[in-house]
C-alpha cells in the first residue's frame, strides 16, 4: 500500500506529456489576427493635426462601431464632429436606403483647410461637413479620375516633372497644349530618369526619379547607372495563355559591377542642367538601401545647395557633403569613420536654418547619439550623452533650439527596446524625459509644438493614448482599447521574459506565449519564432494582435508554448557592440544564443520539453531556422522556414556586405594605356564569401518545411532551390512547398501558409497526424 502511495504521489508531482494528444485546431481558428481586429477595434489614435493650430481630429473604432472627434489641445476639450445617428438619418434620405450608424461608410474623409470644413464621399456623391452644423451638404458627384501616376508636381503645382523614353521632361500643369520640355537626352534602360529604370514602355509618360526642391526651382535626381549589372529571373507561371519570365538586375556581394551612382540638378526656368562632382571612392554609394530618413539626400527651403551623405563601399566611411547647385562643386562638412560598419539606418541628418548648422547621429562612443556641427563642418557639441541610444527626431525647434526626439536604454527599470519621448537643448542642456510610463511610446507633434499625442503600450499592457504639453504633462486622456470581448473570448496577455546570452553576462529580452487552456501540470513542445536581425530582433515591444505577434498567439493554440527571443547581433537600439556582434559571421551568431535562451527556459519552467522544439522564421528567419536545425541536430527537432535566404552570396548586394563584410583589395592587372602599348597597373576590388546553410545539409536529422514564393524578387527562389539540391545530394528526406505567384511575404497565400505551418508543428511535435486533405477544417 506504501508503494502505490509513493506512486501516486510522484505522479501528482510529475507533469503530464502531451504527446499523443490532439492539436487544438479550433482555439487556433477563434484567435487568428482577423478575428481579434473584430473584438478589439483601434490600437492607437492617429492624430490629423491641422496646420499650424494645436487642434486635431482623428477617427477611432470600439465595439460601439466608428467615431470621429475634433480635440482642441489649448482647450483641453474633445467632442465628436457629428452625431452618428443624424448622420446616419441624413445619408438615409439622401440614398432611400437604410444606414448603420456603428459604420458609417465615409470615404476620404479630410479637413479642408481652405474652406475650413470637413469633406468625404458615400459612394460616388461627395459631401461637405462644418462642424456644429446641422446638416451636411451634398456637393457634386465624384468624378472618376483618371490615375495619373506619371505626374511630379512641383511644390507651387506650376510645373509637371515626368519622363519618356528614360528621359526627364517639364511640362506647366496649366498648360491645355501640354507643351513639352525636354531637359535629358542620355537616358537609357538600366541608366535611367525614369523611377523604374527597367521600363520597356518607353513612348508613355512615367513617373521620374527626379525630385523637386522646396522652391520650385530646380529638381535634383540621383541616378544610377545599372546597365552592367547582371541580370536575374523569377517566371510567372500563372499568366495566362503563356508563362512569363520577368527579368531584373540584381547585384550581389563581391561582385565587380554593382550600381554607379550621379547627381544631377536643373534649373527649370534656363533648361539647363548641372552634374556635380561627387566621385571620390569606387562603387561608392549616395545615401542609397539602408539609410533612413531622407534616403541620404536632403534639401532646404532654397536650391542653391543640395546635402548628402557619401559612402565608400565597405560601409566604413561616410561624408556628410554640401552641393553648389549652380557650379556642381561638392564640398565635404565632414568625415566618420565607423567599424566594422557604420548604422546608416538611424545615420540621418537635419540641415538646420538652410545651413547655418547640422544635427548628425553618431555611435562614435558605442551608443547612438546626436551631434551639433555648425555651417563648416566643425562639432560644436554633443547633444545627447550617455550609454543608451537616441534615435528618432519627432520635431525640431530651431526659433528656441529645442530637439523633441524619442530614444531606447536610458531610464533605469525600463524595457530596454522601449521608445521614450524626450526633448534636449540644441547645446545638449535641459535633457527632460516626456513620457515616463513603463512602455513602448510613439508621439505625433503638432506644428506649433505645444502639444502632442502619445500611444504607449507594451505586449501585456492595454494600448492607451493621451494628449500631452510639449513639458510631458497630460492634458488629456483620449482612449484606452477596451479587451473586454478579447478577455471574454479566453485571450490572455503574453508574457515578457529576461535570459542570459551564450556569455552569460549579456542580457537577452523575448515574449512568450501560451496556450489560452493551458495547464501548469503538463509539458508542452515548445517553438521559437526568429529572426536574426541585424536591423530588428522577432518580439513585439507593443500590444499586439497583428502580424507575427498575432500568428505566433494562433500557433500557441494549438497546444505549444512560443517564444520570440532576441540574440547578440540583433537590434541596434542597443549598443553598437550588441548590434554588431555578428558581424563577419552571418550564419552562425544568433543560433548559440537562441538554443542556450530556450535551454535556460526549459530548466526554469517546468511545463516546456526541450525534447520538443520547433523553430520557424521567415526571411532571414528561414535562413536562420533552417540553419539552427542542422547545425543543432539534436535539439532542434522541428523547422518551418520561408522565403529563406539560405546563401547569402546570391542575396542582394548591400545585406551580405553591409552586415557580413565585404573586403577591398589590390591586384596588379595589365591594359593598355593611352598610346595603345599594355602596361601594369594596380587596381582596386572586392570580395566577399559568406557561409550558406548549403553546406550543412548533411546534418539534416529533423523534420524540414521549406517553403518559398516563386515570383520572390527579394530573395531568390534559387536560395531554396540550392538547398534543395544538397539536401537531395545528402539523400535526406525533408518537405517543400512552392507557392505560384507568391513575392516575398506571400501575400493571398499567407493564410494558407500559416495553416500549413499549424499542421506540420502539430503532427511532428505533438504526433497529431490527419487524415482530412482540408487545411481549415482538419476534422473533415
Amino acid at each position: 500500500m506504501r508503494v502505490i502511495r509513493f506512486f501516486i504521489f510522484l505522479m501528482l508531482l510529475t507533469p503530464v506529456i502531451s504527446y499523443g494528444q490532439k492539436a487544438n485546431f479550433e482555439l487556433a481558428d477563434k484567435f487568428t489576427t482577423d478575428k481579434m481586429d473584430k473584438m478589439v477595434g483601434s490600437l492607437s489614435v492617429n492624430a490629423n493635426w491641422l496646420k499650424d493650430k494645436d487642434q486635431f481630429w482623428y477617427q477611432y473604432e470600439t465595439s460601439e462601431g466608428k467615431d470621429w472627434y475634433m480635440v482642441d489641445a489649448a482647450r483641453k476639450t474633445k467632442r465628436q464632429l457629428f452625431d452618428k445617428e443624424f448622420m446616419a438619418s441624413s445619408l438615409n434620405e439622401i440614398f432611400k436606403r437604410p444606414f448603420n450608424a456603428k459604420d458609417l461608410p465615409l470615404k476620404g474623409f479630410k479637413f479642408d483647410e481652405d474652406k475650413n470644413q470637413f469633406t468625404f464621399h458615400v459612394d460616388s456623391i461627395n459631401f461637405h461637413y462644418n462642424v456644429g452644423a446641422t446638416a451636411i451638404v451634398q456637393g457634386d458627384t465624384l468624378k472618376k479620375e483618371k490615375r495619373e501616376n506619371w505626374t511630379t508636381y512641383s511644390p507651387d503645382s506650376i510645373w509637371i516633372a515626368f519622363s519618356r523614353n528614360h528621359n526627364l521632361y517639364l511640362m506647366k500643369a496649366d498648360d491645355a497644349d501640354s507643351v513639352e520640355f525636354q531637359l535629358t537626352t542620355d537616358g537609357e534602360k538600366w541608366y535611367s530618369y525614369n523611377a523604374n529604370d527597367g521600363d520597356t514602355t518607353s513612348t508613355k509618360r512615367l513617373r521620374t526619379r527626379a525630385r523637386w526642391f522646396e522652391d520650385s526651382k530646380k529638381l535634383y535626381v540621383v541616378k544610377q547607372d545599372r546597365r552592367n549589372l547582371n541580370e536575374i529571373w523569377v517566371i510567372n507561371s500563372l499568366k495566362k495563355e503563356r508563362p512569363e519570365l520577368e527579368t531584373y538586375k540584381y547585384a550581389m556581394p563581391g561582385e565587380e559591377n554593382v550600381p554607379q551612382y550621379e547627381m544631377h540638378t536643373f534649373d527649370v526656368a534656363t533648361k539647363s542642367a548641372v552634374q556635380l562632382s561627387i566621385d571620390k571612392w569606387k562603387d561608392q554609394a549616395i545615401g542609397g538601401p539602408y539609410f533612413g530618413r531622407g534616403g541620404g539626400v536632403f534639401t532646404t527651403k532654397g536650391s542653391d545647395f543640395i546635402y548628402f551623405i557619401r559612402r565608400n563601399r565597405t560601409w566604413t566611411t561616410l561624408d556628410v557633403c554640401k552641393a553648389n547647385t549652380n557650379t556642381g562643386e561638392v564640398q565635404v562638412l565632414w568625415s566618420e569613420e565607423s567599424k566594422p560598419y557604420f548604422n546608416t539606418r538611424y545615420a540621418t541628418l537635419h540641415v538646420i536654418n538652410e545651413g547655418s548648422e547640422f544635427l548628425w547621429f553618431s555611435e562614435r562612443t558605442g551608443w547612438g547619439q546626436f551631434y551639433r556641427y555648425n555651417a563648416n563642418g566643425q562639432l560644436k557639441n554633443a547633444i545627447t550623452k550617455g550609454h543608451f541610444t537616441a534615435n528618432s527626431i519627432t520635431k525640431i525647434d530651431t526659433a528656441k533650439q529645442v530637439v523633441y526626439f524619442q530614444a531606447y536604454g536610458r531610464e533605469a527599470g525600463v524595457h530596454p527596446y522601449y521608445a521614450m519621448g524626450y526633448k534636449v537643448n540644441f547645446d545638449g542642456s535641459g535633457m527632460q524625459l516626456l513620457t515616463p510610463e513603463d512602455a513602448n511610446h510613439s508621439f505625433n507633434m503638432s506644428d506649433k509644438m505645444n502639444y502632442f499625442v502619445d500611444n504607449y503600450s507594451r505586449v501585456d499592457l492595454a494600448p492607451k493614448s493621451v494628449l500631452r504639453d510639449k513639458e510631458g504633462k497630460v492634458v488629456l486622456a483620449l482612449e484606452e482599447t477596451n479587451l473586454t470581448r478579447l478577455n471574454e473570448a479566453g485571450w490572455q496577455m503574453p508574457e515578457n521574459f529576461k535570459v542570459k546570452a551564450n556569455d552569460d553576462a549579456t542580457d537577452l529580452y523575448g515574449v512568450m506565449w501560451k496556450p489560452f487552456d493551458f495547464d501548469p501540470t503538463k509539458k508542452y513542445p515548445v517553438i521559437a519564432y526568429v529572426y536574426p536581425g541585424p536591423q530588428s530582433e522577432p518580439f513585439p515591444t507593443r500590444f499586439s494582435i497583428g502580424g507575427s505577434g498575432g500568428r505566433n498567439v494562433a500557433l500557441a493554440q494549438l497546444g505549444f508554448i512560443v517564444v520570440a527571443v532576441g540574440q547578440r547581433g540583433g537590434s541596434p537600439i542597443r549598443s553598437k557592440y550588441y548590434h554588431n556582434w555578428g558581424y563577419g559571421n552571418m550564419r552562425d551568431y544568433p543560433l548559440e544564443d537562441n538554443k542556450y535562451a530556450l535551454e535556460q527556459l526549459g530548466s526554469t519552467y517546468d511545463f516546456i520539453d526541450l525534447n520538443k522544439v520547433g523553430i520557424t522564421g521567415h526571411s532571414g528567419g528561414g535562413f536562420m531556422s533552417t540553419a539552427a536545425l542542422l547545425s543543432f541536430p539534436d535539439f532542434y527537432k522541428v523547422a518551418v522556414s520561408s522565403a529563406g535566404n539560405h546563401d547569402n552570396n546570391i542575396y542582394n548586394v548591400w545585406w551580405g556586405e553591409v552586415h557580413h563584410g565585404v573586403q577591398e583589395k589590390t591586384r596588379k592587372v595589365k591594359k593598355e594605356n593611352a598610346s595603345g602599348e599594355e602596361e601594369e597597373v594596380e587596381e582596386t576590388y572586392f570580395q566577399s564569401q559568406i557561409k550558406t546553410n548549403i553546406e550543412l545539409a548533411k546534418n539534416l536529422k529533423g523534420k524540414l518545411l521549406l517553403v518559398h514564393g516563386d515570383m520572390d524578387n527579394n530573395v531568390s527562389p534559387s536560395n531554396t532551390i540550392r538547398l534543395v539540391d544538397a539536401l537531395v545530394k545528402a539523400n535526406k528526406r525533408f518537405d517543400l512547398m512552392i507557392l505560384p505567384g507568391a513575392r516575398h511575404g506571400f501575400g493571398r497565400s499567407n493564410d494558407y501558409f500559416e495553416r500549413l505551418k499549424w499542421h506540420y508543428f502539430a503532427e511532428h511535435l505533438i504526433g497529431d497526424y490527419r487524415s482530412s486533405t482540408d487545411l481549415k477544417n482538419p476534422d473533415n
